[in-house]
């Protein structure tokens, strides 16, 4: 594809997940010519709080795209998408600088405006409205937090609210933009209209000026600023793309695009989803209703328990181990852990219903029990949990295909898919692109650019399931169906006590 001398012929992906940034740059067959990443940090300074530095998601940003395009040619690059982390929330200034951190999806501090919420709105009316949870993980309780933090330190009130990927892309063009998916993380669109809830705003004391225009995924939010060019080394002139949620670019990056698929996206968190054809809300509250990435599509998913958080925690807090070699530990395990059941709620719970004030839990510790059994349990309980949501979009009929599709960091363990399909009783594939959230990101560049007729051509061009299908294993389905049953009775038994007590909010940054 020539463009005056150029030849540009790649698009580059981004990731800006919860730990890491990740960056992928493909051609127009899909094909992977460059990859890169770059860590940083959550930053817990209260208890319950998850903030990160916005600043240093823009390094690592800088740090991926500098490498992949110096990888594949700097002047090749036709086109930036990115995706990212949902439900964080960025206050930022006239010139889209953050001033405070940016308070993450993990974040439970706003646990008072969130009743605050409810009490006004009504739980039930909302989740029909807007399709999700009043719940303190999403952007509305965050802003409400905000707000009465600057009230409380007589600051005045930011020029904008933007969700993580927005603030990117506006650091990156200048211009405020959200795509619906991302955007329905905040609590506040219409599932009705796609577009921002006047009245809901105005309830928080904003107005639409105080959020980003919401446009279509693959459209192009604005030309990469000079300056920035410059310190990427990149050609002037750069299309970046709107870019989407970090699980709607999984799902679009995973081939998840019709109804009847199930996608488990294993990260630091574990979103499952499957896709419907209408905004469906589901009338048990536990699965909640995005846009998709894809126009006239919407994914009906339970926003993810921590999961790769939990393997994390146990790993580095508990048996000072590198995390690779836990799946090993796991590994020498019975099935069923000689009866130790892990409760993943390190974070609150989402399932087998939300619950911001569960902790997570090892139940039916034995003198005999070791480090090989508390890995063990740790896998097969995010697999129970895998399967409280496999099983709700089983009852609104969205699981027809039978498949799960497996992606992400948790994608690579051959036992802990082995475990998943044993306990859910269903088929597990992956496939072959194992970074799926950036190939998402790169296939929105693509077709912003004019690759393909629209992202979800851009997926069923280039997305390849791997040929090997990990089928349960029926005696070792039928054992984990006593240890799911354990699993729901220990959870049924704690919910009622206060482990810990709600996260009182009373920090301020």
């Amino acid at each position: 594809m020539a463009r005056g001398t150029y030849m540009t012929d790649v698009v580059i992906g981004c990731d800006i997940g919860t730990q890491s940034c990740k960056a992928v740059a493909i051609d127009a067959a899909g094909q992977v010519l460059a990859r890169a990443t770059a860590g940083y940090q959550v930053l817990h300074p209260h208890p319950g709080w998850a903030e990160q530095d916005a600043a240093t998601w823009e390094q690592a940003l800088d740090q991926v795209i500098t490498s992949v395009a110096a990888d594949v040619g700097p002047e090749r690059v036709a086109a930036l998408g990115i995706a990212g982390q949902i439900d964080g929330i960025v206050a930022v200034d006239a010139k889209d600088a953050a001033l405070a951190p940016a308070i993450i999806w993990m974040d439970r501090r706003a646990t008072a405006e969130t009743t605050d919420l409810a009490n006004r709105w009504g739980a039930a009316a909302m989740r029909r409205r807007t399709g999700l949870a009043i719940d303190a993980s999403h952007g509305a309780p965050k802003i409400a937090w905000l707000a009465r933090a600057r009230r409380y330190a007589r600051e005045a009130p930011p020029d904008a609210y933007l969700l993580p990927v927005s603030y990117l892309v506006a650091r990156l063009t200048g211009s405020r933009v959200v795509d619906p998916a991302a955007a329905s993380s905040s609590l506040l669109l219409d599932l009705g209209t796609g577009d921002w809830a006047d009245d809901l705003l105005d309830d928080l004391g904003m107005t639409r000026a105080s959020m980003a225009l919401i446009r279509p995924a693959a459209s192009v939010a604005g030309q990469i600023r000079v300056t920035v060019a410059d310190r990427l080394g990149v050609r002037q002139g750069v299309p970046v793309m709107v870019g989407t949620g970090d699980e709607h670019a999984a799902c679009l990056g995973a081939g998840v695009l019709d109804p009847g698929l199930v996608c488990d996206i294993t990260g630091t968190a574990e979103p499952v989803a499957a896709v419907a054809t209408t905004p469906e809300v589901d009338p048990t509250g536990l699965l909640e209703t995005h846009p998709h990435a894809v126009p006239d599509r919407w994914l009906i998913e339970n926003p993810g328990f921590v999961s790769g958080g939990s393997t994390r925690w146990l790993a580095d807090a508990v048996l000072g181990v590198p995390e690779r070699d836990l799946f090993q530990l796991a590994a020498a395990a019975p099935v069923g852990a000689d009866g130790l059941v892990f409760v993943p709620a390190l974070g609150g719970a989402v399932t087998p219903r939300w619950n911001d004030r569960a902790r997570g839990t090892f139940h039916g510790l034995r003198l005999g029990h070791d480090r090989r059994h508390l890995a063990r349990a740790v896998l097969e309980g995010c697999a129970f949990a895998l399967r409280d949501v496999v099983d709700g979009l089983e009852a609104m009929g969205l699981t027809a295909d039978g498949r799960i599709r497996v992606v992400g960091g948790g994608a690579r363990d051959d036992l802990w898919v082995r475990i998943k399909s044993d306990v859910t009783g269903r088929p597990m594939e992956r496939v072959t692109e194992p970074e799926v959230t950036a190939f998402g990101a790169a296939l929105l560049a693509a077709a912003g650019v004019g690759w393909f007729r629209d992202a979800a051509s851009a997926a069923r061009a280039t997305v390849v399931p791997m040929p090997h299908v990990e089928l349960p294993d029926p005696g070792h389905h039928a054992q984990y169906m006593d240890a799911y049953d354990r699993y729901r009775r220990i959870y049924d038994a704690l919910e009622p006590i206060d482990m810990g007590g709600a996260v009182s909010g009373t920090g301020h940054p």
